[in-house]
């Protein structure tokens, strides 16, 4: 892989034996693709590298003075190439897409109440609990705040231990999609907050 060699097949390439280009690019094609590959730690990404790598050192034949050998050359148009790479996938990254905001909101939502402090947690709780029926906020505050068993529910609203537990489940949901929709406009202020 001597420089001379590597002159030779290059000098054939710009007196317009194209097909000569094929010789260097199989010679150096592992290489470029080993180094993309650290650099861009993405095997698809690499071999797009090497390709861009192999037309820019085609277009470029012309401006290799031979003041190097040609390995450090080309190694540099692929270093230069994977930077290039490297650099538009971070702006891309940069850009969150609505539906991946969207779910993140959703989750946040869902944590919102820890990141409420004890008082407002408590009062939040409380006013949408007085949104709920009558008796599905007496059973939540019996769980919840008084610290009540399914057992001793039953007992205190005259149903089975199993119904007490099946109301409860009925009831957190509807109090989820109360809790959603008052504390959407708290989580909106936040992000302003904090941006």
């Amino acid at each position: 892989m001597s420089t001379i060699n590597d002159q030779h097949y290059i000098d054939k390439i710009l007196q317009g034996e194209t097909n000569a280009f094929a010789v260097l690019v199989d010679r150096y094609k592992d290489m470029i693709f080993s180094l993309a590959l650290k650099m861009v730690k993405n095997r698809e990404e690499a071999e797009e590298v090497a390709q861009d790598t192999f037309i820019k050192i085609y277009s470029s034949l012309t401006k290799f003075k031979g003041d190097s050998k040609f390995s450090t050359w080309i190694y540099k148009i692929a270093y230069n190439t994977c930077l290039d790479r490297l650099k538009k996938n971070k702006k891309e990254d940069l850009n969150i897409s609505i539906d991946e905001f969207s779910s993140h909101l959703v989750k946040t939502m869902d944590n919102a109440l820890s990141a409420l402090e004890e008082k407002e947690r408590k009062q939040t709780i409380q006013k949408c609990l007085n949104l709920l029926p009558g008796d599905e906020s007496f059973l939540l505050t019996l769980f919840y705040f008084e610290d009540q068993n399914l057992e001793e529910i039953g007992k205190v609203m005259n149903i089975s231990a199993n119904n007490a537990k099946v109301k409860l489940f009925r009831s957190r949901q509807k109090l989820a999609v109360i809790l959603r929709q008052q504390l959407e406009p708290e989580i909106i202020e936040c992000y302003e907050r904090e941006r």
